[in-house]
């Protein structure tokens, strides 16, 4: 659990010394998400990592029940969120976004990695949650850089979001309604061109290669996969690298 808590740790710091850099203009910049300034960018990770917070203290359906169980509209329900809230300057969104971080990552550190925590699709182990907090900060991360002109570092952090985003794939088949000729792997190469490889001893069917940072940024619905360096071989190739998801 502290390896990912500690992963989480640095993934916040990397956007907090940008945030703490910005100017009051900057905060009223685009983002890379649509219709997002980067102010509201950091405020829905502000909401969610207090969402966050509070499952893991295990009161997410007293303290917020239209989020115990979001089901399919969770886009829909982050956007109302964020516009609920709007109004506030950037140094005050930052601020409570810096709050929330460090409240959740305490709560995170002292968790059993295996207890299960109420999220918006169910119940997810503590180290499952901490991980897809880590990778909607990496993916947030880069929504605020890009329109900065600030590249985004890959690094070995990529690996947490990288096996998230495979375990997915199972998850993801089954909501689409499609049944699996058998499981599907994926190798990749990691930023410092040593390999990652998740399922492939198995001798699946279906595997995934390429880039991980390319894999991480088509899970996170940040590139398209057509657009990637990924390859895929096998039956379920093209609906996996359509459907892979770091989230629900």
């Amino acid at each position: 659990m502290q390896t990912i808590v500690r992963a989480l740790a640095e993934q916040h710091r990397e956007l907090d010394d940008v945030l703490s850099g910005l100017g009051e203009d900057d905060w009223s910049r685009p983002s890379r998400c649509d219709g997002w300034t980067i102010t509201d960018v950091v405020l829905h990770l502000a909401q969610t990592d207090e969402l966050a917070a509070a499952s893991a203290q295990g009161r997410l359906e007293e303290l917020a029940p239209e989020w115990a169980n979001a089901g399919g509209d969770v886009a829909d329900r982050a956007g109302a969120a964020v516009e609920r809230e709007r109004g506030a300057s950037g140094a005050e969104v930052h601020a409570r976004w810096r709050a929330a971080t460090e409240s959740l990552r305490t709560l995170l550190a002292a968790a059993d990695p295996s207890t299960r925590m109420r999220w918006v699709v169910g119940h997810l182990p503590a180290r499952t949650l901490a991980t897809t907090r880590l990778s909607e900060a990496w993916i947030h991360t880069g929504d605020v850089l890009e329109p900065l002109g600030v590249p985004q570092p890959a690094t070995d952090r990529l690996w947490h979001i990288a096996r998230l985003a495979w375990r997915t794939i199972p998850y993801a088949l089954t909501r689409a309604s499609i049944e699996p000729a058998g499981p599907v792997a994926v190798a990749l190469t990691a930023p410092d061109g040593s390999a990652w490889e998740f399922g492939v001893d198995a001798g699946p069917p279906t595997v995934i290669r390429g880039p991980a940072l390319d894999f991480c940024l088509v899970a996170g619905q940040r590139m398209d996969a057509a657009d990637s360096r990924l390859t895929a071989d096998g039956p379920d190739a093209a609906a996996a690298l359509a459907l892979v998801r770091t989230f629900a």
